[in-house]
């Protein structure tokens, strides 16, 4: 019989593989990964671009042109467009994030010979409407202000722009005079240059035979713009990192951010990193969390967080914390990386973390939609399968010593920023 009383035993990981995904290209020569599942009814078709903050010619622009895809095109208004997908039970979303612009459709594989030439009209002939602009820079400004009210937002907006760079694409802060300078001929100029064939990608997931392969070149394979190719130069910051403190009057709470700029997943630490930022505040049982939150009671949560992305990095500490106990949890967040630097992690701890990491990787393989979601990750960053082996090589091998080295590499107090925000 089963006893509930004991856990049960943890098992260990024999494999973790990652499909092969089948490469073709479209008539205008852009590429579709495809994952094929016959057995589900569900599919995901999803075009990136590489169209973000890098390759903005105006602050705000990459992610107003994500956003006003949805509102309209040169046939239907946003109101027709998003009545059209809901009637079908479908999704269509236009993600964005710091380096790319996203189109995705979520539906069932028996309507997209209906909704993948609506997403395709949405693509391809947008009308980013000067009404619907204006209702997104007014919104803008209403969240902002409502933002920067809170003392989190305000820490983490000064440690990425001093980790980064006021100017740089992933340093600087949206202000309300950057929604106003926004104009309908912006976008345009935004979308004609970086929303091009050979600046693009296409993940297709679920049940994708022959009728939908043959419908997405019709649909999106006949498109032709010449645009540019993504290019970016960063400028090398000179600035030591140093204690800033951002007052707040009235604010019970003091926000902490702890920070510094690291690489790419394309760099050799990369994974090791990964491993290490774990054990020290990546998941519940994390270093940070048992001392200051469990041990000290100083804060509901804190964690740490590494942060990739095509042309950089960012490492950081964020917790939240009664005013007065600020100097004592900065002092103990200090105490934890010197630990991290002087003594290796005992094996148990490390064992428990390998198993997480795996457990977390495994999750995220459930299914033909999280498997599409981690082969465009892969794609963007130009890695491949072996890159993801080496991945979970590095989890299932990396050693107490290498841990040890890399916090005393990247670990220093000197490297790091402190930023606090509150009263």
């Amino acid at each position: 019989m089963l006893n509930r009383k004991n856990a049960p035993l943890v098992q260990e990981f024999v494999q973790l593989d990652l499909p092969n995904p089948e490469l073709i290209h479209l008539d205008n020569g852009i590429p579709v990964y495809i994952l094929d599942y016959p057995g589900q009814e569900i599919v995901k078709i999803e075009i990136v671009f590489r169209a973000g903050r890098p390759q903005e010619q105006k602050r705000m622009v990459a992610r107003a042109c994500a956003r006003m895809l949805r509102e309209g095109s040169l046939q239907n208004s946003g109101a027709d467009i998003s009545e059209f997908f809901d009637f079908y039970g479908a999704t269509l979303n236009a993600p964005s994030n710091l380096d790319t612009t996203n189109l995705a459709l979520f539906c069932l594989k028996k309507y997209t010979d209906i909704l993948l030439p609506k997403m395709a009209e949405v693509l391809l002939e947008p009308a980013f409407p000067t009404h619907e602009l204006n209702t997104f820079c007014r919104t803008g400004i209403q969240e902002l202000m409502v933002d920067l009210e809170k003392v989190e937002i305000q820490a983490y907006r000064k440690i990425t722009e001093l980790i980064f760079g006021e100017n740089h694409p992933y340093g600087y802060n949206s202000t309300p005079e950057d929604f106003r300078a926004l104009q309908r001929e912006d976008l345009q100029i935004f979308y004609n240059q970086w929303f091009t064939p050979q600046n693009a990608i296409l993940v297709a997931s679920g049940s994708i035979d022959a009728r939908i392969r043959a419908l997405l070149n019709q649909c999106l394979g006949q498109f032709q713009r010449t645009g540019l190719l993504p290019q970016f130069h960063q400028d090398v910051l000179t600035s030591q990192p140093s204690r800033m403190h951002l007052p707040h009057p009235g604010s019970l709470q003091t926000a902490i951010k702890i920070g510094r700029s690291t690489f790419t997943r394309q760099h050799p630490d990369a994974y090791g990193f990964f491993v290490l930022n774990t054990i020290l505040g990546g998941y519940f049982g994390s270093r940070l969390m048992a001392n200051i939150r469990e041990k000290r009671g100083y804060t509901y949560n804190i964690y740490a967080s590494s942060d990739h992305y095509l042309h950089g990095g960012c490492f950081y500490i964020a917790t939240e914390v009664n005013r007065e106990k600020t100097n004592a949890t900065i002092k103990q967040i200090f105490a934890e990386l010197r630990r991290l630097r002087e003594t290796p992690v005992a094996e148990e701890e490390l064992h428990m973390v390998r198993n997480y990491l795996l457990g977390m990787m495994l999750n995220g393989l459930d299914g033909p939609l999280n498997t599409a979601d981690v082969i465009k990750g892969l794609v963007l960053e130009n890695q491949n399968k072996q890159d993801f082996q080496y991945m979970v090589e590095t989890i299932r091998n990396i050693s107490a010593p290498q841990i040890q080295e890399l916090a005393q590499r990247y670990l220093q107090e000197k490297d790091l920023w402190v930023v606090t925000a509150g009263g």
